[in-house]
């Protein structure tokens, strides 16, 4: 499937800003299922410094923003050519070793929630990872509007709400809790019914030895296809999120997220 994909994310500032620094994690990278072409970044009101491939192999860029603004904005832009692989991925940059997405995070700290959750799941590891997602799904409602990106899986479970990065972190804590290596991912969804999405979109990848690296999205209750496009990985919303970073100023900060993605 051929994919144009707009991101624009604005800033607004009540008072302009003293200083800042922006990370971008907006690139999605080429591998077997996705192929990228004429990818762009711009930014305005901010200036790029560097940009380098993280831990996670992740294309990461860090912007400056110019002292005084009161807009930021940050556009991402281009076309992946995308291919169904049944969830399965290879080929990708970055040499974090698998015990590492072992490791609880803040945000996937596995408590009694998780432990209850995990009662009952099949042996065998195929059928327990779609189990365990449908599971999340029919325990926490999906529900926008209520949760924030602080909130941890703990948090999500006694709510019985969230969203597609809440849902993220519950299959993280219960998935590392059972001994498997498991990882955050951000993206794109495209929706056949329309072109304007309200963000970006998550889901989470589990390592199964005969397998490799399988992707699972709890909210939707399939493994990614031709529609998803990835972006970033990491333990946890705060190591793949699209943007993070920190301003100097007083005021109040309003944020305004548009992406579109169209198929061609």
């Amino acid at each position: 499937m051929q994919l144009t994909i707009r991101h624009e994310t604005t800033y607004a500032y009540d008072i302009p800003v003293d200083r800042g620094l922006q990370r971008l994690r907006l690139t999605p990278p080429t591998s077997t299922s996705q192929q990228v072409g004429g990818w762009t970044t711009e930014v305005e009101g901010g200036h790029k410094q560097v940009s380098y491939l993280d831990h996670f192999g992740n294309v990461t860029e860090l912007v400056s923003i110019d002292p005084g603004v009161s807009t930021l904005r940050v556009m991402a832009a281009g076309q992946v050519q995308t291919m169904d692989t049944g969830g399965v991925v290879s080929n990708l940059p970055g040499l974090t070793p698998l015990w590492l997405f072992q490791r609880s995070t803040n945000l996937t700290t596995a408590s009694s929630g998780i432990a209850a959750l995990i009662e009952g799941l099949d042996n065998d590891p195929v059928p327990l990872v779609h189990d365990l997602s449908s599971k999340i799904a029919e325990t926490v409602t999906y529900q926008s509007g209520h949760t924030s990106a602080t909130d941890t899986a703990e948090d999500a479970l006694a709510a019985g709400f969230g969203v597609c990065q809440d849902h993220a972190h519950v299959f993280l804590a219960a998935a590392r809790k059972l001994g498997f290596p498991a990882r955050y991912v951000s993206g794109y969804l495209f929706m056949d019914d329309t072109d304007d999405q309200d963000a970006s979109h998550a889901w989470v990848e589990v390592w199964i030895d005969a397998l490799g690296w399988v992707g699972l999205d709890p909210s939707n209750g399939i493994s990614p296809d031709d529609r998803y496009v990835r972006v970033a990985i990491g333990l946890d919303y705060d190591d793949a999120s699209p943007i993070s970073g920190i301003r100097f100023g007083a005021g109040e900060e309003h944020l305004d997220v548009t992406v579109q993605i169209q198929q061609q």
